[in-house]
């Protein structure tokens, strides 16, 4: 039986540095962690605005007109939708590119918050960019009585498109690497 020879000093040192190198390398992952709490109090920050606008649509609901209300509904839909954004970005941001989250002493918890990888992540940020684009193409639509604007209705469509376009493409191109992927 032979004995593999000891790494000489040279090589353990360049071991040592390498793994020290990695270490820190993993360990800066905890970089991130700033940002996702800034992003929490952001989703504070959303809600004190929703508290003020649903208060403000309280009190002139009464006297608006239909479409005004509607607009006021979107409004609010609109502020939820980027809400539901930071969440998402949040909670996969983190168990994709942080840590894992146990979830086992949280029964309610919604499957889909740990269980979204990259692909899913991205494809949940268009639609919801999709999302939040429509809603003021559609507030623009129903404002156009009060005042009608050809070139910002016509840039509002042309961006809306644009991101149509862009999540359909992203889709086609996540599905096609996964049936490559697959093969």
């Amino acid at each position: 039986m032979s004995e593999t020879p000891a790494p000489s000093r040279p090589d353990r040192m360049r071991n040592a540095i390498a793994r020290g190198a990695e270490t820190a390398l993993f360990n800066s992952r905890w970089l991130m962690a700033p940002f996702y709490l800034g992003l929490i109090i952001s989703i504070v920050v959303l809600l004190l605005k929703f508290v003020r606008m649903l208060w403000e649509f309280i009190l002139e609901a009464p006297g608006a007109k239909s479409t005004d209300t509607i607009l006021g509904v979107l409004s609010l839909i609109d502020v939820v939708l980027v809400a539901n954004l930071i969440l998402i970005v949040v909670f996969s941001g983190y168990e994709n590119f942080v840590s894992r989250i146990d979830t086992s002493n949280y029964p309610n918890w919604p499957v889909w918050m740990t269980k979204i990888d990259f692909a899913g992540l991205k494809q949940k940020l268009l639609a919801s960019i999709v999302a939040i684009s429509a809603i003021h193409v559609l507030e623009a639509f129903l404002n156009i009585d009060h005042a009608f604007d050809a070139t910002r209705m016509t840039w509002l469509v042309a961006v809306h498109l644009v991101f149509v376009i862009s999540a359909l493409l992203l889709a086609m191109s996540d599905r096609w690497s996964a049936d490559h992927d697959a093969e």
